[in-house]
Order: C-alpha cells, then structure tokens, then sequence
C-alpha cells in the first residue's frame, strides 16, 4: 500500500535538511573514479597501444580489487570512523591510477600493480553514506526516501561520469582524464569527511566476530538475491552490445543503455515520492519479482524503437529494488557493522554483475542474442527465489522491540520532528542472528 509524500515529505524536504545536500553531491562526486574507472581504462589502455584483452585483464584485475577492498574499508569505518578511513583510501586510490597514468602500460607488472591499488583502496563512500542518513535526516519516513534518493543519484552518476570522462579525453588526453577525474574523487572524499555528520558519526558498540557483518543471516539471504540482480544487470550490458551489432549499428547500444538508466530513474523517482505500508522484505520480494519479469519481453529483440521502449520498461523496477535492499540492510546489520554491510552489498552486486557479462558472452555465441537477455530474466528469477526460500530468514516485522538509546552526531532535531527523531533513535532491534541488530539509527553515537 502507498500514500503520496506531504508537502513537507518528498526530495526537497530530504534535500533541505541540513548537510544532506553536501552529503549527497560530495559521495557522488567521490564515487565518479570507481564509476568511470572501468571505461576510463579501456579508453587508457587502448590510446596507450594495448590489446582489448589487455583492458579486459585490467579491468578484472581493478574489480576484484574493488570487490575485496569495499567491505574491509567498510568494517574499518566502522571500527575507526570516517575520516580515518575514506579519505586517505581515496588519497591512495587516486596515486594508484596516477601512477597508471604516469607509467603506462609499457611494463604490466606496473600497470597491474596500480590498477589493484586503486580498486583495493577505492573508498566505501556508498555505504558511508547510506550510515550517515539516520543521524542526519532523524525520521524513518525520510530516511527511506533517502535511500530511493540515493538509488536515482546513481542513475545520473553513471550516464554524467562517462560523458565527463569523453569531454575531458578529448580535451586533452586520456591519461590526463584519469589524473582529473581522480582529483574529483578525492576532493568530493574530502567534501563528505570534513561535514559535521561524517566528522562525529560513530558506529555502535559491536561484538567482535571475525565475521562482522556476514554474521547476519538475513544479510547473507539478501546478497545471494542481489547476486542474482547484479548477474541479470551485468548479462544484459553484453546482449545489449550483441543486439546493436546484430543490427549493424553501435549507436543502438548507446541508446538501449541510456533507456534502462531512464527506467530506472524514473522508477525510483516514483517509488521515492510515496510512503510505503508493510514489511520492507515482503515489498523487495515484489519489487525483484517485478524486475524479473520486465527482462522477459526483451527475448522479442524488436526493432531499434521498440527495443529502446522495453530497455526503459525493464529498468523500472531497478532502482525501486536497490533502495528498498538498502533498507533491508539496515534491519539486518548487526549492530556497529552498518557501513561495512551496505559494503558487502555494493561488493556482492558488482561480481554478480561481472559474472553476468562471462555467462552472456558465450551464451549469446551459442544460442544468439536472445539467450543474452534469458541470462538477465533467469538471474532475475533466481533472485526472487532466493528470497522467497529465504522468507523465513529474512522475515517481515522485527520481533518485540528492546528500547535502545542512541545518540546521533551531526543533526540535532527541534521542533515538532524532535519527537519522531527521538522515536526513530530509540529504534527497536532485530535480534534474529543472536546479535544486536539496528533499526533505522543505525546505532551512531558521538
């Protein structure tokens, strides 16, 4: 069930609050080397000489890189606080593509060694963020639209980040856009880490296990759903590039792109601007569900127009499903491991992207473009199973709540909303993995 925002709900009331604008154009800007990174090397290694197969491997090489660093840097945040941790990753990940920069590809074990440094260090900024939205927003309600605010913020990112990267290549030269679009990353760290919110945040107290996050076994359900998500994702960037040139023209896949980042703008900007009823679980189950579904009608592979139309209707329910994953996550962290679980979830997402496009590959040479997009329907299908054989694990309501009192750095909440930012700080938690799991204020305490 759903009910339009107030007047005083909606983005611009998340986008007022104090800091959040900061918050959320400094994670963007600081996200664009990760976000550009796999383009900005093949542009790279291409301009330099190098083989495809060359930026492929160093591709691969900064991925995994990125896949381990993420959730590590996130338990450090956790442990250590933000500034500690992001900004001297972000200093360290920009050296490493400056050195990529400087060196070239002339010797690999260079190139290799600086493209792993960049995506070992790439700093947790996504799910430093997503901490940071209780304390500064206060009230449950805007939190989740915070969270759909976040997912259509990433929909920008990733159509502006590769259009910058193209405008500073052919302003002066690929090397140079990878020295500048790192200085951005590193300047919009700096931006997020010198805020009041992130300078004061702490994560609560947590029980020590060498397992931190993963110890959640409604967290573990969750990221075997969104590998499936992230695999469906990642198949249907390879059946799209099969399909353009199946119809001998490379524009196509530009514009099949641009559509499914459309439909899931728009989708997120719809889900953001309304007050959803029930569980968050039983409302992702759906939401996956229905993003399975929306991949189906791309085995017609129409013409160019038509195609275009159901990319953007295939794209619709993703950012739905990704914010509402996010508040999934916030329930089922164990307490004072939030930034690292919403970690393991940007982590999970992308190998399950990067398996996607191997499986794609050699099914679109076995069986044609249309088995290409059946990999995107089945990892969506696959991912609504997990989560239904799941459904006991991950669960609906939190059970009876234990009163817990935390207080948030950063906002300090007057006024008729004191109340209800209190209520939400004073969350009940799930105790379902026999550790202490936060509601909504995440446990940040100055």
């Amino acid at each position: 069930m759903a009910t339009e925002a107030g007047a005083n709900g909606g983005y611009r009331d998340i986008l007022r609050a104090p800091h959040a604008a900061r918050l959320l154009a400094g994670t963007l800007v600081g996200r664009l080397p990760n976000g550009t990174g796999p383009i900005a090397i093949t542009v790279f290694t291409r301009a330099e000489g190098g083989s495809y197969s060359l930026a492929g491997g160093l591709i691969a090489a900064y991925g995994l890189a990125t896949a381990v660093g993420q959730p590590l840097l996130g338990r450090a945040v956790d442990l250590k606080g933000q500034p500690r941790v992001q900004l001297p990753a972000a200093l360290i990940s920009a050296l490493g593509m400056a050195a990529l920069a400087v060196t070239g590809i002339a010797n690999l074990f260079l190139a290799y060694a600086a493209v792993l440094v960049a995506g070992l260090f790439t700093p947790p900024l996504e799910g430093g963020l997503r901490a940071l939205w209780p304390s500064v927003l206060g009230r449950e309600d805007r939190v989740h639209r915070a969270y759909a605010l976040d997912a259509v913020a990433q929909e920008v990112m990733f159509t502006v980040g590769p259009l910058l990267l193209t405008l500073l290549v052919s302003l002066w030269s690929p090397a140079a856009a990878l020295v500048v679009i790192n200085l951005l990353g590193v300047l919009g760290a700096l931006s997020v880490v010198l805020s009041e919110p992130s300078r004061t945040w702490r994560s609560a107290p947590r029980e020590a296990h060498w397992l931190g996050a993963l110890r959640s076994r409604g967290l573990l359900a969750l990221l075997a759903s969104f590998f499936f998500v992230g695999l469906a994702l990642g198949s249907i960037t390879v059946a799209g590039v099969a399909y353009a040139d199946d119809r001998g023209d490379e524009a196509v896949y530009g514009w099949l792109m641009a559509a499914l980042g459309l439909g899931a703008l728009i989708g997120g900007v719809f889900y953001g601007a309304r007050q959803w009823a029930g569980a968050p679980e039983r409302r992702l189950r759906i939401l996956v569900l229905l993003l399975a579904l929306g991949y189906l009608p791309l085995l017609l592979v129409p013409g160019p127009v038509a195609m275009t139309a159901l990319a953007a209707l295939a794209g619709v329910f993703l950012a739905p499903a990704i914010a509402c994953a996010f508040l999934v996550v916030d329930r089922h962290a164990p307490a004072g491991t939030v930034t690292e679980a919403f970690s393991w979830l940007v982590t999970t997402f992308g190998v399950g992207a990067a398996l996607g496009s191997a499986v794609s590959g050699p099914a679109v040479e076995l069986a044609g473009t249309p088995a290409g997009f059946a990999v995107a329907g089945a990892g969506g299908f696959v991912a609504f199973l997990v989560l239904v054989a799941t459904g006991r694990v991950l669960g609906g309501a939190p059970p009876a709540p234990r009163v817990r009192h935390a207080v948030s750095g950063g906002a300090v909440n007057s006024g008729p909303d004191a109340g209800r930012a209190e209520n939400s700080a004073r969350s009940s938690e799930n105790d379902r993995n026999g550790a202490v799991e936060p509601g909504f204020s995440s446990g940040h305490q100055a």
